[in-house]
């Protein structure tokens, strides 16, 4: 079994991000278990021109079986699993190369969007079970993190490899200087370790089989 996670250089002035933090420290993990196989890292660039070619080529060069793809969102206080993504990007900020698109598909004449294959319900129970607060959450954004996601569930299509997207909170060292009202944040030892329970649910659920969990985990606005 290969999974392959990804996390994104930092972005937007700031000179750290959760996502790669977390990602290469997960790096070359071995599996319990499962002779041979391990968790492989790939940091993805900040950049809408970009990142969609290292994912691609990280997808052919490792051919996951499970891929956990990783984000930033300042203002989360939990692991933020996401359900889906759109077809569409609409930055508020210029990537890190200062593109700035508007109103743009990711992929021309794509479906309007495209759900996780993670069992996002069973992640959430599992990471609660173990400690760690985690929720379902109905956008990744507009950005580079959505972008990523559509892209990654567009080729993946029928493929039969589970692969969705998390979101995580700001380290403390990035929330103590961010400007505005404080926002919560979680040391990177604590993201580590929850990082890494959602990768063992993960595999055990794909080795296991069966449907996601019937939880509730919607919102009402």
């Amino acid at each position: 079994m290969r999974i392959l996670v990804t996390g994104f250089e930092p972005f937007g002035g700031q000179s750290l991000n959760p996502s790669w933090e977390v990602a290469r420290a997960l790096h070359g993990l071995q599996l319990p278990g499962l002779q041979g196989a391990q968790v492989v890292a790939v940091q993805l660039p900040c950049v809408f021109a970009q990142a969609l070619p290292a994912l691609q080529q990280a997808l052919m060069q490792h051919t996951p079986d499970i891929v956990l793809a990783l984000g930033q969102a300042e203002g989360r206080c939990d692991l933020s699993v996401e359900r889906i993504a759109i077809n569409v990007m609409d930055a508020r900020i210029p990537d890190n190369a200062g593109a700035q698109p508007i109103d743009v598909p990711v992929i021309a004449g794509g479906p309007a969007s495209y759900f996780s294959t993670l069992p996002i319900k069973s992640l959430v129970a599992g990471l609660r079970a173990a400690g760690f607060p985690a929720s379902v959450s109905q956008t990744a954004g507009t950005f580079v993190c959505n972008q990523v996601f559509y892209a990654l569930q567009h080729t993946l299509a029928g493929q039969g490899v589970h692969s969705g997207f998390v979101h995580l909170p700001l380290l403390p060292e990035q929330a103590a200087h961010w400007p505005g009202p404080n926002l919560p944040s979680w040391p990177l030892s604590l993201q580590l370790a929850a990082v890494k329970q959602a990768v063992d649910l993960l595999v055990a659920h794909r080795l296991q089989g069966g449907d996601d969990l019937p939880l509730g985990g919607g919102t009402l606005n």
